[in-house]
């Protein structure tokens, strides 16, 4: 199938050229216009009680004036004002009053006509030195309320000396999201320049190094219609870009490493452009195309996930490896036939670095095989102990929430969160506070004894009505703490196994606290086991089936989970405990978001299981040419090895760019634990895991049924037919049978 593949794009390479121009001109015209469909919301499962409970009020009270949509704190920090001070009182009516109308329903504040000695006392900071204001926006949802606040938000600054700070509501959301797209645009501006001088040290060369970033945005370009296409369906969130720009443009370059650099090495063999074509399509391109099926499948798993945000994440990753699939097996094999011999151009005088093609008791990689082949079991034992005591720290795990404290430690949001949880009285608008949904109609009596039977419980401050009908009731319970501390977090608890008055029935919500931090995690906990299953089971039929093996796909699945289980104990170590603080200077916040572990695991596993293919893929070839396991797992290691470090090197630039470029804590820790994933399996696991495990399985690594042979040939997978014998299994063939590998 894929010898066709390349004889296709040889012939009609001219075309493929046309079509590819065409599409590019369509995804930049029409494609680029996503940006304005892209929504800011899904964070929380559509069906947990938190959402149930928020959707419940706002549906059926609506959306009021007084709701804090925004706090805007000023503070007089010079200490010589007070608030009934008209030198402070007066700039700061000012900017408030000049507030649009179109834009902001009501503002209240310490000078709003018509409050309580009380209620202007829970505005005021004890010294009196401070307040703040509480800003409800028009907007029929939050992400309209968000816009809104994006246009207001630089018209709330009091001056004369009033130090003015935004935050509270959701302004947390939206600072994420800015933060999100200033990373994005900072780590592609830094790593594209790096990737392309990486790319000519590798090459030695300009037209060749510019192939694979091409790819990458051909890929990125084609994954912005996919998912404009999609917001015609269902919601996408403005988060999947990261993961468009991640996943689209480090492929890329692996991918665009492996094609080119094989087909290079067919160009050397003399062998004409057409034959290098198909030959370079055969090989690098199919194990291009499973490797991306693979990193699809890990994808998928996001799917499974409840939360909506976790959807687009996975749209947006198998849009951007679907058209680096595309781009690897069909543009890029018509470029390089145009190209031909050209593809050399632009040389630079560089030395080889690890050049491929040595006899397999050459070079560094071939004595490192040597060395784990002649003690496979110490050498697994050794690989696998080193796994172990990084995965150790997932053990102090704690379950948390992604909220202000992520953002960085000089945002606006990290004051008003201090002022409004410390400063300020605890009763106040923008105190914190959990929302109760009291559903049935219910006698004044049995409200005011549940209202004290929840004022008694640990950690609440004070439980009231807030807003009443006769069929809803809205309960406020006052606490203090952040969202995921465990008392906030017992007290949801505490709550919901409180038992309602008589025919109500009461949901638990609120947002931004502890009651969204316990179902986000609960739900992220319940849905794990299942798309970690779902990704294991889909990956071990796609492995069994490309190397017509049992055992192959057995020990990938099992290296990939220790592999990652190392990068998330160390992910751990290093955020949530701030092993890695002093380094990287984030506030530690002492909590780990399960969804963010969750997140890392079915994006990286593919990435993950990526270098074992290619690996794997050169052992079975030597191993049909020879029968000869321990030589071909020694082959394997060296041919691939200076190939997969280099395709390491330029992914772990993409990645690791992010995460040392980014502000918020979310951002930076997503950056580094892939980037931790992949340095982890290019190493420990590839280097070291992999080849003894194969030493130590010999011949059986490639044991396998007769259907599941016939199955992967009619599906066009195999590597190449081998032998049959009586009982009705398939033998490696030990005799010069030549077979497919990846590209190097």
């Amino acid at each position: 199938m894929f010898s066709s593949l390349g004889l296709f794009a040889y012939r009609y390479r001219w075309l493929v050229l046309l079509a590819s121009g065409l599409f590019v001109a369509l995804a930049i015209t029409w494609g680029s216009g996503v940006f304005g469909f892209l929504t800011t919301g899904g964070l929380a499962p559509e069906t947990a009680e938190v959402t149930r409970a928020n959707d419940l009020l706002e549906g059926h009270f609506g959306h009021r004036p007084g709701d804090p949509d925004v706090v805007a704190v000023f503070d007089d920090e010079s200490g010589r004002r007070t608030v009934d001070d008209p030198a402070f009182a007066t700039p700061v009516q000012d900017v408030l009053d000049a507030l649009p109308a179109a834009r902001v329903m009501s503002v209240v504040s310490y000078w709003t006509p018509g409050l309580t000695a009380d209620q202007r006392a829970e505005l005021v900071s004890p010294d009196r030195h401070a307040t703040y204001a509480v800003i409800t926006l028009h907007g029929e949802d939050q992400e309209a309320r968000m816009e809104a606040y994006g246009e207001i938000q630089d018209l709330i600054k009091a001056g004369d000396g009033i130090a003015t700070y935004l935050g509270g509501g959701l302004t947390s959301v939206f600072e994420l999201q800015r933060e999100a797209s200033a990373n994005l645009a900072t780590a592609q501006v830094i790593s594209l320049p790096i990737l392309l001088v990486l790319l000519i040290l590798f090459y030695r060369g300009f037209v060749a190094a510019t192939i694979p970033v091409a790819l990458g945005m051909f890929a990125i370009l084609g994954s912005l219609v996919m998912l404009r296409l999609l917001t015609t369906v269902t919601d996408v969130s403005i988060f999947a870009l990261e993961i468009v720009m991640l996943i689209g443009l480090g492929l890329a370059v692996d991918y665009g490493l492996f094609v080119v650099s094989r087909f290079r090495e067919e160009l050397e063999r003399g062998g004409g452009v057409e034959a290098a074509v198909i030959a370079t399509t055969a090989t690098a391109g199919r194990t291009v195309a499973i490797s991306g099926l693979t990193v699809i499948t890990g994808l998928s798993g996001l799917l499974l996930f409840p939360q909506p945000i976790s959807h687009s994440f996975a749209w947006g990753g198998i849009s951007a490896v679907m058209f680096n699939i595309v781009a690897g097996v069909v543009v890029l094999p018509a470029v390089l036939a145009i190209l031909g011999h050209r593809v050399n151009a632009g040389r630079v005088p560089l030395p080889r670095f690890g050049r491929a093609g040595r006899g397999p008791d050459e070079g560094g990689w071939a004595l490192l095989a040597r060395v784990v082949s002649r003690r496979p079991a110490v050498s697994l034992l050794l690989g696998l102990l080193a796994l172990l005591v990084a995965a150790a720290p997932l053990l102090e795990l704690r379950p948390g929430l992604t909220n202000h404290r992520y953002l960085p430690a000089d945002n606006q949001g990290q004051t008003v969160a201090h002022y409004t949880g410390v400063e300020f009285p605890q009763h106040g608008p923008a105190g914190m506070s959990l929302d109760l949904a009291l559903q049935g109609p219910v006698g004044e009596s049995d409200l005011q004894a549940y209202l004290a039977a929840l004022a008694e419980l640990p950690v609440a401050a004070a439980a009231r009505v807030h807003l009443a009908d006769t069929e809803l009731t809205w309960i406020k319970v006052d606490y203090r703490g952040e969202a995921d501390d465990p008392g906030p977090l017992q007290l949801v608890r505490d709550i919901r196994a409180t038992p309602p008055p008589s025919g109500t029935t009461v949901l638990v919500g609120g947002h931004g606290g502890p009651a969204i931090s316990l179902d986000n995690n609960a739900a992220t906990l319940a849905a794990l086991p299942g798309a970690l299953g779902f990704i294991a089971a889909m990956t071990l039929i796609l492995i069994a089936l490309a190397f017509r093996s049992v055992l192959v796909p057995i020990k990938a699945v099992l290296c990939a989970f220790l592999s990652l289980a190392a990068s998330l104990g160390i992910v751990v170590w290093g955020f949530q405990l701030g092993g890695l603080a002093g380094l990287l200077d984030f506030q530690v916040v002492g909590t780990t978001d399960l969804w963010t572990p969750g997140l890392i695991v079915t994006i990286a596993f593919g990435l993950v299981t990526d270098y074992e293919m290619f690996l794997v893929s050169r052992i079975r070839e030597a191993y049909l040419a020879t029968g000869d396991n321990r030589r071909a797992v020694a082959t394997g290691l060296q041919q691939t090895g200076s190939i997969i470090t280099r395709a390491a090197i330029l992914m772990i630039v993409v990645l690791a760019t992010m995460g040392l470029t980014a502000g918020s804590l979310f951002l930076i820790t997503f950056g580094i634990g892939m980037t931790l994933s992949v340095v982890i399996d290019a190493t420990i696991v590839r280097s070291v895991v992999v080849p003894a495990a194969m030493q130590l399985l010999g011949s059986t690594n490639w044991w396998a049924p007769r259907w599941l042979a016939r199955l992967s040939d009619w599906l066009g997978l195999s590597e190449g037919a081998d032998p049959e014998p009586a009982d009705g299994s398939i033998a490696p063939a030990t005799n010069g049978v030549s077979s497919p590998v990846t590209g190097e």
